[in-house]
């Protein structure tokens, strides 16, 4: 992950948010930094007293799982594994950003998509392409948890380099939430190397 001058996140609105999952209120944000604006989305539920650690979710765009249904990767089963967890709990925040593709965007991820079904893997499609496996750096969810006055969290990930992130914008990872989905077939070899190539953890 490439490392850029901390962003500077500005909220530019909010309202409740009624979802099947219970009341949120919507957040969203601008981040700029040196190399342009970045938006954001925040759901957030309840409150979060002076030294809570809350469950965080930082979510990257998926318009192929989130809004499809995709069944290539696990990316909607997390999103509303994360939402339900929230309800359950009645506080918490779930990150939205916009990074299609681990931030390769959406066109270029459909071309991953062809690479892969002539063998390629997750990893080899995205290098295939010219990109690095993954392009996000997580300085503005840092972002954005500062600006919540968050020390610490309890952060819904089966990442490591996300938990990495997350304490190099300077905010503790009390725990990690593994957040495992379903192995379908459809998505087994999706899922083994973000295992074998990527270091996420399935325990």
């Amino acid at each position: 992950m490439n490392d850029h001058p901390a962003p500077h996140v500005s909220k530019v609105a909010e309202a409740d948010f009624p979802t099947e999952f219970g009341l949120f209120r919507i957040y969203g944000f601008e981040a700029a930094d040196g190399s342009g604006t970045e938006e954001a989305v925040v759901l957030k539920m309840g409150d979060f007293p002076p030294g809570f650690a809350p469950l965080v979710r930082i979510h990257s765009q998926c318009l192929t799982g989130d809004v499809f249904h995709s069944l290539r990767c696990d990316c909607r089963a997390q999103l509303e594994m994360a939402l339900d967890a929230i309800a359950r709990e009645g506080r918490g925040l779930l990150i939205y950003e916009q990074k299609e593709g681990r931030g390769i965007g959406l066109l270029n991820k459909l071309r991953a998509y062809q690479l892969q079904d002539h063998g390629a893997d997750t990893v080899e499609a995205n290098e295939q392409l010219g990109f690095e496996s993954d392009l996000r750096n997580y300085q503005v969810p840092g972002a954005i948890l500062r600006y919540f006055n968050l020390s610490a969290v309890r952060l819904m990930s089966n990442n490591p380099e996300k938990v990495e992130a997350v304490e190099r914008a300077g905010v503790k990872v009390a725990e990690r939430v593994p957040i495992i989905a379903d192995v379908l077939e459809t998505r087994r070899a999706y899922l083994e190397t973000k295992r074998e190539k990527m270091g996420h953890l399935f325990e």
